[in-house]
């Protein structure tokens, strides 16, 4: 089989890992091509692999090396579709924990979403009942939460504007809420976001979700509909999160990738990253530094 070896890191790969990883391929009985430099912080080896092969020579050099090591298969590699969850995955935290913290209950909140994350706890009564302890607050909080909080993660904003920039339809899918999808979105530069409602009664959170509420299975479905809107099959997307309930649709798309994630998900996913920041998203996709938009 055809595949590629990309290996990715943010601190950088240097010839080291790369002459490393072409030495693990060659014991393993495969024949690797001379690695090819993708930027400071991605290298690719295209090599054929043994049937039967596997990789466990190469997963030495992720705890040896600190770096990613993920095998792409050489057909099908740059997507058409990018669908990408919001919360510690796009950007540094989760906006709900973020706003329990302004209602004096950030650890509570936090212990459930860590839970829910996991895949411990069902996503929607988990939301449902962490937003009713928000009740009261203002909204104001939700502009403070942003302004002050919310980050993009490193590489989100350009692995964004180059794969729309090439033509991909992008999305912004979270099971969060609006009110953030709607300024991430903006800044990182998705072509359009679905998220959860936060109902408002005189300028305050009611304690309530507006229903029906996105998901797992709705993130799955948002996938689906963007794919056939662009015309393309699921093989065609690429699918990026980081707890159980981005699943489904790591799981449909022709590359899931899981970011920082949860072992529920890192376990299901064609790629993932642990040691690299969203860049590492385009270097799967074989696109050199040279055609990333910043």
């Amino acid at each position: 089989m055809q595949v590629f070896v990309v290996l990715t890191a943010a601190a950088g790969v240097d010839d080291g890992v790369a002459s490393a990883a072409t030495d693990a391929l060659r014991r393993c009985g495969a024949v690797p091509d001379a690695p090819r430099r993708l930027a400071g912080t991605a290298v690719e080896i295209a090599t054929d692999l043994p049937p039967g092969s596997g990789d466990v020579d190469l997963q030495a050099l992720r705890a040896d090396w600190q770096v990613d090591v993920n095998l792409v298969p050489a057909a099908g590699r740059r997507k058409r579709v990018l669908v990408a969850d919001m919360d510690s995955t796009i950007i540094n935290v989760e906006c709900i924990d973020e706003l329990a913290d302004f209602a004096g209950l950030k650890a509570e909140v936090a212990a459930v979403t860590e839970a829910a994350m996991r895949g411990e706890l069902d996503f929607e009564a988990a939301l449902v009942a962490r937003v009713k302890l928000l009740e009261g607050l203002p909204e104001a909080a939700l502009r403070r939460a942003f302004e002050e909080r919310v980050r993009l993660n490193p590489g989100a904003e350009v692995l964004v504007r180059t794969m729309r920039g090439a033509g991909s339809v992008t999305a912004l899918v979270s099971g969060g809420f609006t009110y953030f999808t709607e300024r991430v979105a903006a800044a990182a530069g998705f072509g359009e976001h679905h998220a959860n409602r936060l109902e408002m009664v005189d300028g305050m959170l009611s304690g309530e979700v507006v229903r029906p509420i996105l998901g797992r299975t709705a993130k799955r479905e948002v996938l689906a509909r963007l794919c056939n809107r662009a015309g393309v099959p699921e093989a065609a997307a690429v699918a990026v999160g980081d707890g159980a309930n981005d699943l489904d649709m790591v799981r449909a798309a022709g590359l899931g990738v899981a970011y920082h994630a949860k072992p529920a998900l890192a376990a299901e996913a064609d790629a993932r990253l642990d040691h690299s920041d969203l860049t590492a998203i385009l270097a799967l996709q074989g696109i050199p530094e040279a055609e990333w938009i910043r």
